[in-house]
């Protein structure tokens, strides 16, 4: 079970949470970038950021989850004005992998990924419920 945290009078943030409380099996993601099984990098901004958060989703699946066990997500970016650029379409590419659940989310800027050509890297976290 997850609950967004909303502290009284603030108002509700837009695409992501402030918080989340959640309990069960905790689940580390390493930083994805937007490259397929192969490690054929997709091309530019967009098409990255969606294969990221597929990747995302792949892990969760492989875990046993999905994108409602989300908690957090990172966002690693080479070029916050890409970023903001294209709000729109991440959000759609985002509705598209995640749907309507919004975990508490931070986007940094970064000089360069350890990838070379990499424009965008997500990290998440995800409770899974406990087992029995």
């Amino acid at each position: 079970m997850h609950e967004a945290i909303l502290p009284p009078g603030w108002p509700r943030p837009s695409g992501y949470s402030n918080g989340v409380l959640a309990e069960g099996r905790w689940l580390a993601i390493a930083g994805q970038i937007g490259w397929n099984a192969q490690h054929e990098l997709a091309t530019g901004f967009l098409a990255q950021s969606e294969r990221a958060l597929e990747n995302v989703v792949a892990i969760l699946r492989a875990a046993g989850g999905g994108p409602e066990h989300l908690v957090r997500l990172t966002w690693y970016l080479t070029d916050r004005r890409a970023y903001l650029a294209n709000l729109a379409a991440l959000g759609a590419i985002y509705r598209r992998a995640v749907g309507a659940h919004y975990p508490a989310m931070t986007a940094v800027e970064v000089r360069a990924l350890i990838e070379p050509e990499a424009l965008v890297e997500i990290e998440a976290t995800a409770v899974l419920p406990a087992t029995a």
